[in-house]
């Protein structure tokens, strides 16, 4: 019996993970690179407030996400540590931003309605 609950277990903790390839890991943390690139921008970039306001909104919708399917948060925190090395300090990049946009869209159930929901609580 408890071979058959640990397997069941097992199954049911691979499927909730397998819901983001590790493809779509990437480019989540990519994207969460971006969007605190875009929310750290160096001095003298143009920017709107709004803009700052959904990176950094998607990106805590990204990583809720990651939690919820299994994502273990260590895991996702050392990923975004890279991506955000590789992304800090770049100039804000409208194209790369919105096609990061458009993959949470497509990824996060609901994510466009996720992203304006933790927008309006900022405030």
């Amino acid at each position: 019996m408890k071979k058959i609950i640990l397997l069941l277990s097992f199954f049911i903790f691979t499927s909730l993970n397998a819901e983001m390839s590790d493809k779509d890991k990437s480019k989540a943390w990519d994207c969460v690179g971006i969007y605190m690139a875009n929310y750290f921008l160096p001095s003298g970039e143009k920017f709107e407030y709004g803009m700052k306001e959904k990176s950094i909104s998607t990106a805590k919708v990204l990583k809720t996400y990651a939690l919820e399917i299994g994502i273990p948060e260590k895991e996702w925190d050392e990923g975004v540590n890279k991506a955000v090395d590789k992304h800090y300090g770049s100039k804000y990049d409208k194209a790369k931003t919105e096609k990061c946009y458009s993959f949470v869209e497509a990824l996060v159930p609901n994510g466009a309605e996720r992203v304006k929901k933790v927008v309006q609580t900022l405030y």
